[in-house]
């Protein structure tokens, strides 16, 4: 769960990944609403060598629990970036991050994960180029297939278009591919993608009404599915510099509440609950919580 930010700058242009032309849309109808687990618990650190820890753990609505403990060393000399984590699945995720160090404004990724119970492993190598026109990225799959994952997205005063595509090397075939178009000012961003082999299309709205107030929706169609279209919309409120709340329903009647406070530095309360409107005196409807410390 974030901190609020206490009023934060509205953001200039600068174009997006792929995957984020529709992040102020997608971040308003998603993040911060903690239903989605029954208790969520966040510690952060960090020590007077740079080195940062974080753990958290998450208790499921059916009773499953998880954590995660994660080390990170930074050299901001270099620009390396060194993350170790160890889950209660017994995996070991390790990152090694390289940016700006071969060229400017481009950053090298790879990843490595080892099931020691299994002797699963896995390997990736992500490549990400950005400059103030453009920003591409690449990612490999060394394990599985081996598949070569792209996607690029270029901008100019505001609009943006982006593409994406993944390529099974075995196989020598495109497996995915996508689009998308958006356009971005400070006060508001819309975006049109169409994902899963241009058959599921999405277009999404997000409103900076002021310093307090945000607006956004989302309508998604399936073309190989029925011919509803999905919509959803969602508003957050800023109460105080240091709290805020969210709201958001669908077309189905399911809602959601959120309340998000700091109640001291470093500690940060989360709250949420949701519903289905056309069923209130049914079961089904979930609460949940998180709490995240950070020194």
């Amino acid at each position: 769960m974030s901190i609020p930010e206490v009023l934060s700058p509205i953001p200039t242009f600068t174009v997006p990944a792929f995957s984020d032309i529709a992040k102020p849309s997608n971040d308003l109808l998603s993040k911060d609403f903690c239903h989605t687990a029954a208790t969520t618990v966040e510690v952060k650190s960090k020590a007077p060598n740079g080195v940062s820890f974080k753990v958290n753990g998450r208790s499921t609505h059916d009773g499953q629990t998880g954590g995660q403990l994660e080390a990170k060393y930074t050299d901001s000399a270099s620009g390396l970036n060194l993350i170790q984590a160890w889950t209660t699945q017994n995996s070991l995720d390790t990152k090694l991050e390289l940016e700006n160090s071969i060229a400017k404004g481009l950053k090298a990724e790879v990843l490595t994960h080892f099931l020691p119970a299994t002797q699963a492993k896995g390997a990736k190598v992500n490549l990400f180029f950005k400059q103030p026109s453009f920003h591409v990225r690449a990612f490999f799959d060394l394990f599985r297939g081996p598949t070569a994952t792209l996607d690029a997205v270029i901008g100019h005063e505001g609009f943006l278009a982006g593409a994406e595509a993944a390529y099974d090397v075995q196989k020598a075939t495109i497996t995915r591919y996508s689009a998308a178009v958006g356009y971005t000012v400070p006060e508001y961003t819309a975006a049109v993608t169409a994902t899963n082999n241009l058959s599921i299309f999405s277009a999404s709205y997000y409103h900076r009404v002021n310093s307090q107030v945000e607006a956004g929706a989302r309508a998604m169609w399936d073309s190989k599915g029925s011919n509803n279209v999905g919509l959803e919309l969602a508003s957050k409120y800023r109460l105080d510099p240091t709290s805020f709340a969210k709201a958001k329903i669908n077309d189905r009647g399911l809602a959601a509440l959120a309340y998000n406070v700091v109640l001291r530095p470093g500690v940060t309360l989360g709250l949420g609950t949701s519903f289905d409107t056309q069923n209130l005196t049914e079961g089904g409807h979930k609460v949940g919580a998180s709490l995240t410390f950070e020194s």
